[in-house]
């Protein structure tokens, strides 16, 4: 059924009665149409709508799956249509006419004997007066609604009736689609895909009757069409065995293919590191704490895999604190003990000096192995650098960006240490690997990633798969939690007091600006209003500023300060959420938090809490709050652990937000969904362990239909 509701202007509304009927969906005339698309005949405007929804072949046909269903199989009389609800009835076109009041609107009554019932179009094309003259019989598909006027429909779909129309044998599909792409139009291209692909099974009766899963065909058909009598609440939520069939399928297409690039990576060469102990040895005389349990299981796993001679992929997650960056030292040293160099790579100079800092502290002769390679140096330091690194003098070079930049050339790198990695893209990772110049061909260096945002169980299972997973899970001894207050902006002044007691009292504060997504610029300008204001506020206090578009050499020069203790009182953007550590800063206030996500209220409150003081973060919000934003909140302030906070943001904001950068390229889950379909998960990381092993055409059979080429991206 179709409906035809164009504005006033000519234009077609999408989701309102569909395009303008001469607009053609196949165009065997056109002789633009792309050669080596397999929806070869269709008109290149076609082709460019379907691409918006991410269709570029017959079988993503296939896999557009509906978004809802209408139940067109009951025709109604129009006295005995529910009211409230969609309803299918039918009747001839008693009067139609333009009316003006309140504004321009097509009305059209039709009867049926047993009532009237009243369709209004308020957008809509002139020529429809004429289609829907009086004698006209419509069938029309809408929510009744009884008013002033009596029974009415606002903007149903309807279709001429000429004799006898039967009424559909199955619910009707509504897909997502976009302007210019109408529902008869996808539904016709939909139905003419499933007819031509070939809807095979590609996985053995041994792998879906344990899980009592329908067989591919039976399942897309069914979600296509189904049945009159269907259990739309299951269809809706997505627990219809047919829907498990198709998120179990791409489950496995994912697991299979990280699986398949685990066993790539374990035939290229790497160096073999083995751990003789000479600088760990010395490194761990003279840190002056402990490592806890957790540390050391995870350094023993790194360190196992260093030594193997195929290139280590190693995620090391752990909280805010929890001490990662002791463990990649340690990693550091026994690469160095081998004779191979190092890069340690961040995504912010805050973040990238702080490592320096700590492995120059760290290392016995720093002045000899370590070396500073950054977008802001200055063109002899750099040109320095980067002749250090080439000789193979500089044995660790910590950095940003700038390390994996052309001109950058190491002697012997063997292991590449990425820091809160999943702000670097695929290809940025990548180009730092590549710099490795083994003496044996081909091969790579060892990579260690690390991350102070945990990972939900259910993500790292699914796009970490490919990794090797060490979890920190406990805090070193002598930290205490940080204690985490929600206030009203109405008590701003409680806030400035409390302030002024902290620093006065010895302690130092940050105070973070909001978050301002729309504009950089307008950001920094609220960065220094907060700053000017902050000075007059407390005159008696040394204020300091830091932001993003602060040069690299004034940045360094502020941080130094606060960490030194010349600045009480830091004012600063969300540059600071990463690589600040200063024992001595017990008190932070986020200025209109209810902006900002839980991973990044989870990152700046683990700004304070580094020494043995107790500490304190005041979430400053602003009334009144969104719903999203109070649950946030809330969840914040009654969480300390980041892999509860990260196992929240996974609900709430999906994976894709998550994940970052990392899987640039790698198509996210379009229909399962981690938070409630673990048990397919699990079921398909089971199933790609027996089939990699056991049946290797299945495999190549499954993601040939699933993923296609795209599955090479996972080869990064």
């Amino acid at each position: 059924m179709s409906s035809q509701a164009p504005s006033s202007a000519k234009r077609p509304v999408a989701g309102a009665g569909g395009v303008n009927p001469r607009t053609p969906i196949l165009d065997p005339q056109s002789t633009s149409v792309n050669p080596h698309s397999s929806l070869a005949g269709l008109s290149n405007s076609t082709l460019t709508r379907l691409a918006k929804l991410g269709i570029a072949s017959k079988f993503d046909l296939v896999l557009h799956l509906p978004l809802r269903y209408d139940d067109e199989t009951r025709l109604y009389p129009i006295s005995g249509a529910p009211a409230g609800q969609a309803a299918l009835v039918e009747g001839k076109v008693v009067e139609c006419d333009i009316k003006y009041r309140p504004r321009r609107q097509l009305v059209c009554h039709i009867a049926d004997g047993s009532g009237v019932l009243t369709l209004r179009f308020f957008n809509f094309y002139t020529s429809q007066l004429k289609q829907l003259a009086a004698g006209t019989r419509l069938r029309v598909f809408g929510e009744i609604r009884h008013g002033f006027f009596g029974a009415e429909m606002v903007h149903p779909r309807y279709r001429v009736v000429h004799g006898d129309l039967p009424v559909s044998r199955s619910l009707t599909p509504i897909y997502p689609t976009t302007a210019g792409l109408n529902q008869d139009a996808l539904r016709r291209l939909i139905e003419r895909a499933l007819a031509e692909c070939d809807l095979g099974d590609t996985l053995p009766d041994a792998v879906l009757a344990p899980l009592k899963l329908p067989r591919f065909r039976e399942a897309v058909l069914y979600l296509h069409n189904p049945p009159p009598n269907a259990a739309q609440k299951d269809l809706a939520e997505g627990r219809h065995p047919a829907w498990r069939r198709v998120k179990f399928d791409e489950l496995l297409a994912q697991q299979l293919s990280m699986r398949l690039h685990y066993q790539r990576r374990r035939a290229v060469g790497a160096p073999a590191l083995k751990l003789r102990g000479t600088l760990t040895r010395a490194l761990f005389e003279r840190l002056p704490f402990r490592l806890t349990r957790a540390q050391r299981r995870a350094l023993a796993q790194i360190q196992h895999d260093l030594a193997r001679p195929y290139p280590m992929q190693r995620l090391l997650q752990g909280d805010v604190g929890s001490g990662k960056t002791v463990v990649a030292a340690l990693a550091a040293l026994q690469c160095m003990e081998n004779g191979y160099q190092v890069a340690v790579m961040a995504p912010t100079e805050i973040l990238a000096e702080q490592h320096y800092h700590k492995f120059a502290a760290w290392l016995a002769d720093p002045a000899a192995d370590l070396t500073w390679l950054a977008g802001g140096l200055r063109k002899k330091e750099k040109e320095q650098a980067l002749a250090a690194v080439a000789a193979g003098k500089a044995m660790i070079a910590v950095g940003t960006h700038a390390l994996f930049q052309e001109e950058v050339r190491f002697h012997n790198l063997a292991l590449a240490i990425v820091d809160e990695q999943h702000r670097f893209g695929v290809h940025q990772r990548l180009a730092l690997r590549m710099k490795g110049t083994q003496p044996t061909p081909g091969a790579q260096p060892h990579q260690l990633m690390m991350s102070a945002t945990p990972i939900p169980r259910t993500l790292a299972m699914s796009y970490y798969a490919d990794l090797d997973v060490s979890v920190i899970d406990e805090m070193p001894p002598g930290r205490n939690p940080v204690s985490t207050r929600l206030v009203s902006e109405a008590r701003r002044d409680e806030v400035i007091r409390r302030i002024r007691d902290a620093c006065i009292a010895g302690s130092q504060a940050y105070w973070v600006c909001p978050l301002i997504e729309e504009s950089e610029a307008l950001q920094l300008k609220t960065a220094l209003a907060t700053y000017e204001g902050l000075q007059r506020t407390f005159p008696e206090l040394k204020v300091g500023l830091v932001h993003g578009r602060l040069k690299p050499e004034e940045k360094s020069r502020v941080m130094q300060a606060f960490q030194e203790g010349a600045i009480q009182l830091l004012v600063a953007t969300t540059v600071i959420e990463v690589g600040v550590d200063v024992t001595n800063a017990t008190l932070m206030v986020i200025e209109h938090a209810e902006r900002m996500g839980l991973s990044q209220l989870h990152q700046l409150r683990g700004r304070v809490g580094r020494g043995a003081g107790r500490s304190t973060c005041i979430l400053l919000y602003q009334n009144p709050l969104t719903a999203a934003a109070r649950e946030r909140l809330k969840i914040i302030f009654e969480n300390h652990d980041g892999f509860e906070v990260a196992r929240h943001d996974l609900r709430l904001r999906g994976p894709g937000e998550l994940l970052g950068a990392r899987q640039s390229g790698v198509p996210l889950l379009r229909f399962a969904d981690l938070s409630s379909d673990v048990d397919l998960l699990e079921a398909a990381r089971k199933a790609a362990d027996t089939l990699v092993r056991e049946n290797a055409p299945a495999v190549r059979a499954h993601l040939a239909r699933w993923l296609g080429e795209r599955h090479d991206y996972l080869k990064v």
